[in-house]
């Protein structure tokens, strides 16, 4: 199961009416990655700290990458460091990956860039479209974190009673790498904030004010 790749394609194809950002999805693939690569056997995770084992390939392109990325030293990373540095660009990376294996998003309305339109992979979309409509907790809680909400159409609620699905998530090791995604996703957003502040007070002043 490629969860990075299917939160790409819901991110990119299926939830076409939304904009996602470039930094909130980076972080949430990242986040998908390391969940692939504890199913792979690549990593496991020490509390937060992530532990690399002997490398295997996976088979996908940009989870080999991943996996040879992850640090080999002690005290290894955290989670969260790796979501910060695996995530700069990740998101364009996926829209590249996407392009050329022919799953290509089909409308202009994402950030990274404006593609025209396209047929998706069929059976790529029709996995990730699965795991999305059925609101698989997972893919749901990563798409949540990317700002990708539940299509309109669906019920609002997954059968706990959760809009998102990330309580049906008890597992240690997804707890772990989920509240590490929502701490990233909240500094970034609390980093734009200061930015935004401090170009409006340099405008007052370039200004005159």
């Amino acid at each position: 199961m490629n969860t990075a790749r299917d939160l790409a394609i819901v991110a990119l194809d299926l939830a076409q009416d939304q904009r996602v950002e470039q930094g909130e999805l980076s972080l949430a693939l990242a986040a998908a990655e390391v969940f692939d690569l504890l199913d792979a056997g690549a990593l496991a995770l020490a509390e937060d700290r992530i532990t690399p084992n002997a490398q295997a390939p996976t088979g996908d392109r940009l989870l080999d990458e991943a996996a040879t990325a992850l640090v080999r030293q002690e005290p290894y990373e955290s989670v969260e460091d790796w979501l910060w540095r695996r995530g700069r660009g990740l998101s364009a990376a996926y829209v590249a990956d996407l392009e050329q294996a022919g799953t290509r998003p089909r409308g202009p309305r994402f950030s990274l860039r404006a593609a025209p339109a396209a047929p998706v992979d069929a059976a790529a979309r029709q996995r990730a479209e699965g795991r999305w409509t059925s609101h698989e907790p997972l893919l749901t809680a990563l798409g949540a974190a990317a700002g990708v909400g539940l299509d309109e159409k669906d019920d609002t609620e997954d059968a706990d009673g959760t809009a998102d699905g990330s309580e049906a998530l008890t597992d240690d090791t997804a707890a772990t790498v989920l509240a590490a995604l929502g701490n990233a996703v909240m500094e970034l957003e609390a980093v734009r904030q200061r930015r935004a502040i401090e170009d409006a007070a340099f405008d007052n002043v370039w200004r005159g004010f």
